[in-house]
């Protein structure tokens, strides 16, 4: 017998006028692509032990971690015997990057997620193809399971001031692994804690008393049948986080371990075994890794962001509250302007990031297969992009995510919504693989090479080649998409000037060049972020147009009024941008406020049908707000009555303390 569907989700579905359908299958990369989605979720969700009889929430920091590894095992069981048999090895450990189906199953996320995100992709990038055949083979097959090392306790971004020492002993032909102080111990590398028997570790190598730069070291961690450590290594648990509290994220210190030389990842970079150092081409090679990483990152965000706009945009259609007028019916509170407000930025600002990371990805393939070639032209806007994005999206993330829990009210606070916890997993990407402050400036000193670049008549790559445009004076203001696409940019050449001419202002006074830099940081940091803003609005439009073309036009349309909304929603945030460097009048503000309004309205009828599209099943929602029904209320009473203090009556502590204190006996 099917479940009973919420009238008022029912009715939202009826009003929408375009083919769900044909959005998800848009989403998705095709029909094809849908199919076999909804077809291997079907496939493993139904296999028994993936699913808990009591939320995870209610179990025990231990607990959690032993229920994830026994959820993982049977998983990627699943996910094995599932796996097309013609793709390569390399294909396998890249093919699971935009998978949300571990959602359905770790509410906190994989304890063998470094292994895909990091551990496989850092072999595939760093280890020569005698290492990459080895390797891979092996962790693709789960005969090992691995993490990547680099963040350590005393340094994280800033990747050369890393402490771990990797020795090269001639003699033995083996690297000698030291963790000479507490702060160079390795820390927070998920799996690392009791997960994994392997590990990517970057070390820096010297060789007879000289320095070769950080190196990436294959190091063994436990022994293969006792998983017990091996001699000279230190593991641990790092304790509870605001998420990822299943991930088992952990420290890591050496006492002088030694390894093989053939253990060293040897790509790019090359030790013999007199101890002869082949230095890299290129030195940015080696950190193809953490490039790899910042792409997948902005991809997850606009998964992050599509899972939280669907619980709270289906929420809102079901939650009625508070009259508009007397005497009438409390309406649906997505019917509040204020509250479409919160949300359609959700889902507008989800299929944005979604069309840049899928862009970004593209170029990072380009890029990667120029690199074969010995062609790194293209590498340094690449990396500048994928800072900067990085930072944006995830910035952007936090907030609308928080914005959908709030949106929900007191019932967003309740962990059964997941809102909580979707908020926990995306504001840790603010500051892992890069903290967006810091990566922010890696942006902006590309931004200040460019700058320079343009005065000299140099080339520039497309992103960055409005730079060209020197003119001092006010952009001339149009209340079209394009119009605003070219007052950002106005305000990156606007932003960028303004920094570069604080570092030379305090280049003059005598200032370093470092302490210079320093003193102009906010507005580099400033500057990057227009320059990233002006890129997402003008990448986001250019491939809504390109992609788009034989959909319907009903469904051309809801996508044209999301690029439409996402552009003016961004306009009237950052106005006072747009004042100082356009000629945007309170007029045109008043003109873009009220298309923004009108906007509203036009994708209310369509808001369901949107997050509809996402096709996310409920397991992967895992949220009772969000549920397909709208039958939230009993979904709220189920969960709460699973709670363990619900199993009795009295408690126990009601007889052992609360008695005996109302009695006066305590």
């Amino acid at each position: 017998m099917l479940a009973k569907v919420n009238e008022d989700l029912l009715k939202e579905r009826k009003h929408c006028d375009f083919n769900v359908l044909e959005l998800t299958n848009y989403l998705d990369g095709g029909r094809k692509a849908t199919e076999d989605r909804r077809k291997l979720e079907a496939r493993v969700l139904k296999t028994k032990g993936l699913q808990d009889d009591i939320p995870e929430e209610y179990l025990s920091h231990k607990e959690k971690y032993e229920n994830a590894i026994r959820k993982a095992v049977t998983y990627y069981r699943v996910i094995k015997e599932t796996a097309d048999p013609n793709q390569s090895d390399e294909e396998r450990a890249m093919s699971s990057y935009r998978s949300l189906l571990p959602s359905a199953v770790f509410k906190d996320m994989s304890p063998f997620r470094l292994h895909y995100s990091m551990f496989m992709p850092a072999i595939i990038g760093q280890a020569d193809e005698e290492q990459k055949k080895y390797w891979l083979k092996r962790a693709v097959n789960f005969e090992i399971i691995g993490t990547y090392a680099q963040t350590e306790l005393g340094h994280g971004t800033f990747i050369r001031g890393l402490e771990t020492r990797a020795t090269y002993d001639p003699k033995t032909e083996e690297f000698v692994l030291h963790s000479p102080t507490l702060t160079s111990y390795k820390w927070w590398p998920g799996s690392l804690a009791h997960t994994a028997n392997y590990c990517v570790v970057m070390a820096h190598l010297f060789i007879k008393g000289k320095s070769c730069g950080i190196q990436p070291f294959m190091v063994q961690l436990r022994d293969e049948e006792t998983h017990l450590p091996l001699p000279g290594i230190k593991l641990g648990e790092i304790g509870a986080k605001l998420g990822f509290n299943t991930v088992n994220n952990g420290f890591l210190g050496f006492e002088h371990h030694r390894i093989k030389r053939d253990r060293m990842l040897m790509k790019n970079s090359q030790v013999l075994r007199d101890g002869t150092f082949i230095k890299s081409p290129n030195n940015k090679l080696a950190y193809g890794t953490m490039v790899y990483v910042r792409v997948i990152i902005v991809y997850g965000m606009s998964n992050q962001l599509a899972r939280s706009a669907t619980i709270a945009v289906r929420y809102s259609a079901v939650r009625r509250q508070s009259p508009l007028k007397p005497d009438e019916p409390e309406p649906q509170i997505l019917d509040y302007v204020t509250q479409q407000h919160k949300l359609f930025i959700a889902i507008a600002s989800s299929h944005a990031i979604r069309l840049i990371a899928q862009w970004l990805w593209d170029l990072y393939t380009k890029v990667n297969n120029d690199l074969k070639l010995g062609n790194t032209s293209d590498l340094p806007e690449l990396h500048a992009l994928a800072c900067c994005l990085k930072a944006v999206t995830t910035a952007d993330t936090a907030t609308m995510v928080e914005r959908c829990r709030m949106s929900c009210g007191g019932h967003g606070y309740m962990l059964s919504s997941n809102l909580p916890q979707i908020y926990g997993l995306v504001t840790a990407a603010c500051t892992y693989e890069g903290e967006n402050t810091v990566l922010m400036l890696q942006t902006a000193r590309s931004l200040v090479k460019a700058w320079d670049w343009a005065a000299t008549g140099m080339p520039l790559g497309p992103t960055m080649s409005y730079l060209k445009d020197k003119n001092t004076g006010l952009e001339r203001w149009e209340n079209t998409i394009d119009g605003i696409i070219r007052g950002f940019r106005k305000v990156a050449v606007g932003k960028i000037s303004s920094a570069v001419s604080s570092l030379k202002k305090y280049t003059k006074r005598g200032l370093s060049p470092e302490d210079a830099w320093n003193m102009s940081s906010v507005q580099l940091v400033a500057a990057a972020e227009a320059h990233c803003r002006a890129v997402i609005l003008s990448t986001y439009k250019s491939e809504v147009e390109k992609t788009t073309t034989s959909l319907s036009e009903p469904l051309r349309r809801v996508l044209h009024q999301l690029v439409e909304l996402y552009c003016i929603y961004w306009a009237l945030e950052k106005l006072g941008d747009l004042l100082l460097f356009t000629s945007i009048s309170e007029r045109d503000v008043q003109q873009l406020q009220s298309t923004y309004e009108g906007l509203l309205g036009k994708i209310r009828p369509n808001a369901v049908g949107l997050v509809d599209a996402f096709d996310f099943r409920d397991e992967i929602l895992n949220s009772t707000l969000g549920v397909s029904d709208g039958r939230v209320y009993e979904r709220l009473m189920e969960e709460a009555l699973k709670s363990p203090l619900n199993a009795e009556p009295v408690n126990q502590s009601f007889h052992k303390y609360l008695k005996p204190f109302m009695q006066g006996k305590l």
